[in-house]
């Protein structure tokens, strides 16, 4: 513990006197406190960053319209910054179109080599790297998890957004999993908050017995109307991220993306202390959480086997 106290102040000693380096940070969602923005100043003063001594922050903030988030990108590109920050796939795609000079740190990357963001996880050239998710991987264990806790489900719907190309990606990895699994799935796409309503309809017509939401700026903007439609449709889900757990849903498996922003900030150290992007290798997570929601399960009347709980990195009572 003692080295990690001691390495604090030096990272801020780094900087030439009196430097303030200049940071933006493109988010998909709205503009006040978020456990996503708290994560990365604290993975920040982590590093002896202290916002508006040594460091300034720009932030621009979509509100969960992807449409805006090119126009944003390039207006943070106009301020000159020594380093981009973008939390998801589409605001890193954007400020990639923006810029091919400024470095750009992303977290939560689904897949960031199919996606276009770098050319490998080794190697990733170009002015782009981070962390990724690996989320589109996750497909298979997730539909297995999935069917622990609803064993007789055949059926499964899966809500994307079909402009989300991390949703793309993860929905292809699910139809290559579900096969082995014998499962049927119903993808439903979703461009927009109006069109929730119609697609758990059409979840009833089709009779889908579980469902799977992939997380992205529409879905996690929009979790809490998203949530309460799976409860009023009775219907096991299994989310892309935890917040949407954190929100009333049944579960979820996937990296801890609140911790993958945090830990973007290691890699702006490292940037502003002279290292190239093309030169620091993309983070793949080692682990992943698995929670639950045990308050929904009994209100969906699911019993959720001791054996899944037992595993479980949170249960929310």
């Amino acid at each position: 513990m003692g080295a990690v106290l001691l390495a604090a102040p030096l990272a801020a000693q780094a900087q030439p006197a009196g430097k303030v380096s200049r940071i933006g940070f493109l988010f998909y969602g709205a503009p006040g406190p978020s456990p996503e923005l708290e994560a990365f100043r604290q993975g920040l003063r982590d590093l002896g960053y202290i916002e508006g001594q040594n460091i300034s922050l720009e932030y621009r903030f979509a509100n969960g319209r992807v449409g805006r988030l090119p126009e944003l990108a390039a207006e943070l590109v106009r301020l000159d910054l020594d380093v981009v920050v973008t939390p998801g796939t589409p605001a890193s795609l954007a400020a990639k179109k923006a810029t091919s000079t400024i470095p750009i740190v992303f977290a939560g990357v689904a897949d960031a080599v199919g996606t276009g963001l770098v050319a490998s996880l080794a190697r990733p050239g170009g002015n782009v790297t981070g962390l990724t998710s690996i989320s589109a991987a996750l497909g298979g264990k997730r539909l297995e998890l999935l069917k622990v806790v609803a064993p007789k489900a055949s059926r499964v719907a899966v809500l994307y957004n079909p402009a989300d190309p991390s949703n793309v990606l993860v929905l292809k990895e699910l139809q290559e999993s579900s096969r082995a699994l014998g499962l049927t799935l119903h993808p439903l796409a979703v461009r927009g908050p109006g069109e929730f309503e119609g697609a758990f309809a059409a979840m009833t017509r089709e009779h889908a017995q579980a469902l799977f939401v992939a997380a992205g700026v529409l879905t996690t903007e929009h979790r809490k109307p998203l949530v309460g439609l799976a409860a009023k449709s009775r219907i096991p889900a299994m989310w892309g991220e935890r917040q949407f757990v954190e929100a009333g849903g049944l579960m979820s498996y996937a990296v801890n993306f609140y911790d993958e922003i945090r830990r973007a900030a290691t890699y702006v150290n490292k940037i502003l202390k002279g290292t190239k992007p093309a030169d620091l290798p993309v983070e793949q997570p080692t682990t992943f959480e698995l929670v639950i929601n045990l308050k929904t399960a009994k209100a969906l009347g699911l019993t959720i086997p001791p054996s899944l709980l037992g595993r479980a990195d949170e249960v929310i009572q």
